[in-house]
């Protein structure tokens, strides 16, 4: 018998360029099915179901859902709230009111621990619900999945503004330090690597958090780079940490910490700052500058990969087609197949869960300061197919007559 109720799809976290896609695809999806009463987004989050804050969209046109669809961040906006089980246990007595049987979260490895928690308190209490994790995470860090709705798009815009460096860092040479986000896995710091066309472009020096960050190992490679190019541009993750886990921010100044006590590496300029005085104290160099991209990387508009749209798109759908038509429950995992293909999943929860998944050892150079091939050839297809290109000059030069 089919299961009758109504959907409450929700948003957690931090928003990406294509959140909204799945959004969409779960909203549409469930609208075909005549078992589904009503289709709710929580506004807010988790935090909106407590509150019950339900926006109706049933009663949302397709026409206007399909232009939210391609339209960057949140729309249901977000929370940063971390449940824990007294806080699901409120959850679902407001589900359980409301006649709620199907629960889509959108989110990263908090979102599906949360979804877990949800659905385990609804076995406990015999009542009959299916709760699907959508993935969903700039940070590209849910374990089994080949990648996640929303990397695709942030790291495209992580090469472009690489590409753009590297050209202004040719053009007035000097050092140049660029913070990205990524608090324990490299992922979308290792992407500017995709902004190089030559040996002689940057960003010539990446390292990620799944490295030890040495200082002086880092003033050698920079000092080595800048003797060989004249210049030398470097993409940092904000997650950087020396061999005990200690972040190198926290080594280098005092850091606020947020509601989690989670350090505050995002938000801040603090890294590259710090990074950049000790270039110009312990070697010398003058024309040294620093940035943090930020928040600018997760809804940048204008700048999304089609590939990724397409996939946020499918993982909602799927969402609910493994909810409402297979009447089970778990998280959508995305697997690679062929040179470059998909497959959708369904996966135990279990596995996802509160978990962090980390590049691979061959995504990484030996030397910990750089990308492999075998990361290129991972990303470029990720990318999608309108990524922008440029071009240097090549004419020959001139013979000088005056200074021969």
């Amino acid at each position: 018998m089919d299961l009758k109720g109504k959907v409450v799809v929700a948003q957690g976290g931090g928003p990406t360029a294509v959140i909204n896609q799945s959004l969409v695809g779960a909203v549409l999806e469930s609208r075909k099915f005549p078992q589904i009463t009503k289709v709710y987004g929580a506004v807010g989050g988790v935090r909106g179901i407590i509150d019950e804050k339900f926006m109706d969209l049933t009663q949302e046109t397709t026409h206007n859902l399909e232009r939210v669809a391609v339209t960057p961040s949140s729309a249901l906006s977000s929370t940063r709230d971390k449940p824990d089980a007294k806080y699901c246990e409120e959850i679902f007595k407001v589900f359980r009111a409301h006649d709620v049987r199907y629960f889509f979260y959108i989110g990263g490895n908090d979102s599906s621990d949360t979804v877990r928690i949800v659905n385990e308190e609804a076995v406990r209490s015999n009542y009959e619900f299916r709760a699907i994790h959508i993935p969903k995470t700039i940070d590209n860090d849910l374990m089994v999945n080949d990648h996640t709705p929303g990397y695709a798009s942030a790291a495209k815009f992580v090469a472009q503004a690489f590409a753009g460096l590297n050209l202004d860092n040719k053009a007035l040479p000097g050092v140049h330090i660029a913070v990205v986000m990524g608090r324990h896995a490299g992922f979308l710091t290792a992407a500017a690597a995709a902004a190089r066309k030559s040996p002689e472009d940057g960003p010539h020096l990446v390292y990620v958090p799944e490295r030890p960050f040495k200082l002086d190992n880092f003033l050698q490679d920079v000092k080595e780079t800048y003797g060989k190019y004249g210049r030398c541009l470097v993409a940092v993750s904000e997650g950087i940490q020396d061999e005990e886990g200690t972040p190198i921010l926290a080594k280098l100044m005092e850091t606020e910490r947020d509601a989690h006590g989670n350090m505050q590496l995002s938000g801040t300029g603090a890294l590259g700052e710090q990074l950049a005085n000790q270039i110009k104290e312990k070697l010398g160099l003058k024309r040294v500058r620093s940035d943090t991209l930020g928040y600018l990387q997760r809804s940048f508009l204008g700048c999304v990969s089609d590939v990724d749209q397409r996939e946020a798109r499918e993982v909602g759908e799927k969402a609910a087609q493994y909810a409402i038509w297979h009447k089970v429950d778990g998280s959508i995992t995305i697997h690679r197949t062929g040179n470059y293909a998909v497959d959708y999943q369904l996966t135990p929860i279990e596995e996802i869960a509160a978990k962090t998944r980390l590049m691979p050892d061959h995504f990484i150079n030996k030397a910990g300061n750089n990308m492999t091939d075998d990361f290129i050839h991972y990303l470029v297809p990720l990318l999608g197919s309108d990524t922008p290109d440029y071009a240097t000059l090549r004419a020959p030069m001139a013979p000088r007559i005056l200074k021969i």
